[in-house]
């Protein structure tokens, strides 16, 4: 039992690859399905049938076997506390690449603790794979159904000019009138690929990419990929270079290369 008794990794873990495993068995179904309904929320983003009927899962599961715990979703909202225990969800992450038939996404699964993300699963049946971590346990991947796990860890790449690098939208960053930070940071990486999304960052915590962007993200969105970042050596924060997964941005790296590329692409002034 964790020295917080209100945390108890191994269980909370359990349930949430549990969780995992349930949403899995809503969304993959309904992947390329021929009578997917996709609709769009005020903000333009898409939302499928699958997205609103995962949630509904989670929340389900979540209130049976953990009642006293907040919630916030996605889909049907809801806050979390900066003090006790509260679930995040995002029951597709990846929902244009959903809705046009592209295997990559997941569903993103993180329990907080005073507000600090302690479990997150990242679960992607589409491509057949799965993360997952807790405060303490490691980070971990499985390659394919059967595979067995293997532990994960960010490169040791301590150098931008050797660092691999990706974002989601790269046309975010000219709405935000930052496209030169952006730039200055590609230019000074060794290569640069837009993965997007949970992806990215999930391949950041198992040393494949050394720095992930996210110009524009919701707190579902980075909840998850926190602990595993954290168990995997990596590091998560805004683009303030504070905070983690509510400020509405993040940058996930191997830990060696934060400050070097927040320097070149953060929202703090430059020397």
């Amino acid at each position: 039992m964790d020295a917080d008794l209100r945390l108890d990794p191994k269980a909370d873990l359990e349930l949430a690859m549990a969780l995992a495993d349930a949403a899995d068995a809503v969304t993959l179904p309904r992947f390329r399905a021929a009578d997917l309904r996709v609709d769009r929320k005020p903000d333009r983003t898409p939302v499928t049938d699958a997205d609103t009927a995962a949630e509904a899962a989670l929340r389900a599961l979540i209130t049976e076997h953990r009642p006293d715990d907040a919630v916030l979703g996605e889909e049907e909202g809801g806050d979390l506390s900066a003090d006790g225990r509260g679930w995040v969800l995002d029951p597709i992450d990846g929902t244009k690449n959903f809705s046009r038939g592209m295997p990559a996404w997941a569903t993103l699964i993180a329990l907080t603790l005073d507000g600090d993300p302690v479990v997150g699963v990242a679960s992607a049946p589409a491509l057949g794979r799965r993360w997952w971590a807790a405060r303490g346990l490691g980070a971990w991947t499985s390659d394919g159904p059967g595979s067995p796990p293997r532990r994960i860890a960010v490169s040791g790449v301590g150098d931008l000019a050797d660092a691999y690098l990706s974002t989601t939208d790269l046309r975010v960053f000219g709405r935000q009138g930052r496209m030169e930070h952006w730039l200055s940071l590609v230019d000074a990486c060794w290569e640069t690929r837009a993965f997007g999304d949970f992806w990215q960052h999930c391949l950041v915590a198992e040393g494949v990419l050394d720095v992930a962007v996210d110009p524009i993200a919701n707190a579902w969105d980075l909840a998850a990929v926190v602990p595993i970042l954290a168990e995997a050596g990596g590091r998560m924060t805004g683009l303030s270079g504070t905070g983690t997964f509510a400020e509405g941005d993040g940058i996930a790296t191997n830990g060696l290369l934060h400050a070097p590329a927040l320097a070149l692409v953060g929202t703090t002034p430059r020397p």
